[in-house]
């Protein structure tokens, strides 16, 4: 087989355009059925996405490993790309952890009055506030 047979590219798109472009031996992402890894030569496969860290062991440097946040989303596996359409993502280097700490607290405070208030949707909206923060705060430490 020919090297570039067992390289698997990865790209990770959001609204705000490609956050991640590389070629990667693996790429693990948080499915919605669990953890989901996938190689290159990988069967066709698109799945969801859920708010958790995505790690890309690249090729390019053999031992480093890529952690990036994810805020939901899918991914398409074909002819050796996979392909991630993600509402958010933020590579672990480019992570402000104080400006995640800032909104893990905005999301404990707006969930306390959601409650006291009994507002489901409220209280639904900032959990997934306070999950996302903690995805970042994991990611980033995860880097460190």
């Amino acid at each position: 087989m020919a090297e570039g047979q067992n390289v698997l590219t990865v790209n990770i798109v959001t609204p705000s355009g490609i956050v991640y472009d590389h070629r990667a031996s693996m790429v693990v992402v948080p499915a919605m059925a669990g953890q989901l890894g996938i190689m290159a030569n990988h069967e066709p496969i698109i799945t969801p996405l859920e708010i958790g860290e995505l790690r890309v062991k690249r090729t390019d440097n053999q031992g480093h490993e890529d952690a990036i946040a994810v805020n939901g989303g899918f991914m398409e596996v074909s002819h050796n790309i996979a392909s991630i359409v993600a509402d958010s993502a933020e590579r672990a280097r480019d992570i402000d952890i104080d400006r995640a700490q800032s909104a893990k607290q905005r999301a404990e405070t707006a969930i306390k009055t959601a409650s006291e208030k009994h507002d489901t949707d409220e209280l639904l909206r900032a959990q997934i506030a306070l999950q996302r923060a903690m995805n970042r705060i994991n990611v980033k430490n995860h880097l460190l």
